[in-house]
């Protein structure tokens, strides 16, 4: 089986390259995908449409058309990756972890200590909690291939 995993949240740093890097370096049979992270390009998604807009409905507008890549993605994704950083507030990820929760789809937050209380129901609802990506991949590694490693710090 390929499993579909889906890699939501933060788009400031590389933690889905790095993630995506551990999986291929162990060979573990994933595919992932993601909402869009060009910020430009995601802010831009809805600018075809008519009316030309600015503020509230182009925001509107594009998160709609977004809506239509990360709705489908997380309908078809085994299990889920929700990223929080420390730097921005991720609204997306909240909203992308409480259409998982819905769905019944499998997730793990990744997110340091600073954020435990603040997404306690986020980090409830999920199946896991991580730290860093090499401890995405150890949970990832155990759930493809059934093959338990000493989880790293």
């Amino acid at each position: 089986m390929i499993w579909n995993i889906y890699l939501s949240g933060e788009v400031h740093t590389d933690w889905r390259d790095k993630v995506m890097s551990l999986a291929k370096e162990r060979s573990l049979p994933v595919r992932f995908s993601s909402a869009v992270t060009d910020h430009a390009a995601s802010d831009a998604a809805g600018d075809g449409l008519p009316p030309s807009s600015e503020g509230f409905w182009r925001d509107h507008k594009s998160a709609k058309v977004n809506a239509l890549r990360t709705r489908t993605l997380i309908a078809q994704c085994d299990l889920a990756v929700v990223r929080f950083g420390e730097e921005y507030k991720q609204w997306n990820a909240a909203f992308d972890a409480g259409q998982l929760a819905a769905l019944g789809k499998p997730y793990i937050t990744l997110h340091g200590e600073g954020l435990v209380h603040a997404l306690k129901e986020v980090d409830g609802a999920a199946l896991a909690w991580a730290k860093t990506a090499a401890q995405v991949v150890d949970v990832l590694e155990y759930v493809t291939l059934g093959t338990p490693r000493p989880l790293e710090g």
